[in-house]
């Protein structure tokens, strides 16, 4: 495996981990967050809530399967 195809995999798995659904559902949250931003908008609550309700997101989808 070549250095660059190494590199890529490492943050491929950095970046998605073990679920690409929250990795692919923080990009709009940062996105929200810059455009907030951008307006001169208190942006700093966007990625908490974000965080918070990724997490009741995946643990809802870990609970269902594990029952």
């Amino acid at each position: 495996m070549s250095g660059l195809r190494s590199a890529a995999v490492a943050v491929w798995e950095f970046v998605v981990g073990d679920d690409w659904r929250i990795a692919l559902a923080v990009v709009p949250a940062l996105a929200v967050t810059a455009l907030l931003a951008h307006m001169s908008v208190a942006a700093w609550w966007v990625m908490p809530v974000a965080v918070v309700a990724l997490l009741a997101f995946s643990l809802r989808r870990a609970w269902r399967s594990y029952g």
